[in-house]
């Protein structure tokens, strides 16, 4: 291997650096061990290869000091997320908007956690379930940790479940995402409609989901019915309005100002949602 291969695969592992360091800190580290590692050739070097392994030997020792943990497969991180722990402890659904603006539907008896840099460095671990929707970021992946399980996307939304079993499952509702389990190559590739499942007998196993509710010819009064089983939010509509019939499809995961827009839409009428009262009205 030339030097500059094996200087390329040191930047890679170097760059591998805990949730806590920031990008300045990687950066200028780098440079202090690149200067020293390979220094400017002035004349021909006389230590051949013996000089990077020892160069390598070095790079792994601070890795390790660091809480960097290498394997055959992909590298898991040793993160240390406790400067910001979210957990919900109500029996309802939580809404969290991280510091990104993505969004998290937190479960109740479900935590998250992340670190401060989370805007540049999107990792989250998840412990329960919850439904996430990601905001695109094409230079900042979205990595969610679930027990031996890593979700990484760059803006789509789906929900991550893990149960006492230690069983995980990742349930994708729109874009793609790529699972992968610690110490294992293989990558499942997920599009919508699919749902992971790792766990019993550490098996992977990947199937299908319906992810849409579907009304055909059904009343209006029984899309508000889905709202507040779903939503928890009451729908009250003008009584001419309440056996209207409608068919529609919706993703199970929809925002609720887009169905209600719709619905806004398709009968032409006026809303107003009153977040402190969890009620949706049409006039």
């Amino acid at each position: 291997m030339d030097e500059k291969k094996i200087e390329e695969e040191l930047k890679k592992i170097w760059d591998e650096t805990p949730i806590s360091h920031t990008d300045d800190v990687k950066e200028a580290s780098w440079d202090d061990f690149h200067f020293k590692a390979f220094p400017p050739k002035k004349q021909k070097q006389k230590f051949g290869v013996w000089r990077y392994v020892a160069a390598a030997a070095v790079l792994i020792f601070v890795l390790i000091g660091t809480g960097i943990y290498f394997n055959r497969g992909p590298v898991v991180q040793n993160i240390e997320l406790a400067s910001n722990v979210i957990e919900n402890t109500t029996s309802k659904i939580k809404t969290v908007f991280l510091p990104d603006s993505s969004k998290v539907e937190l479960s109740p008896n479900s935590k998250i956690r992340y670190a401060n840099n989370f805007e540049t460095n999107r990792k989250i671990e998840i412990e329960g379930e919850g439904y996430f929707k990601v905001k695109k970021d094409k230079n900042h992946p979205f990595q969610v940790f679930c027990d031996e399980t890593t979700t990484t996307v760059l803006g789509t939304s789906f929900t991550v479940k893990s149960n006492e079993q230690s069983e995980v499952s990742v349930s994708l509702y729109e874009g793609s995402v790529q699972m992968s389990i610690e110490n294992q190559d293989k990558k499942w590739i997920l599009v919508p409609g699919e749902t992971f499942t790792y766990g019993k007998n550490n098996t992977a196993l990947v199937s299908e989901f319906n992810r849409f509710t579907d009304f055909d010819n059904a009343k209006l009064i029984d899309v508000s019915a889905y709202i507040k089983e779903n939503y928890g939010y009451k729908m009250t509509l003008p009584q001419e309005y309440c056996n209207q019939k409608i068919t529609v499809r919706i993703n199970k995961k929809e925002d609720l100002k887009i169905i209600v827009q719709l619905i806004s839409e398709m009968y032409n009428l006026n809303f107003e949602i009153n977040e402190e009262l969890k009620e949706v009205t049409f006039q």
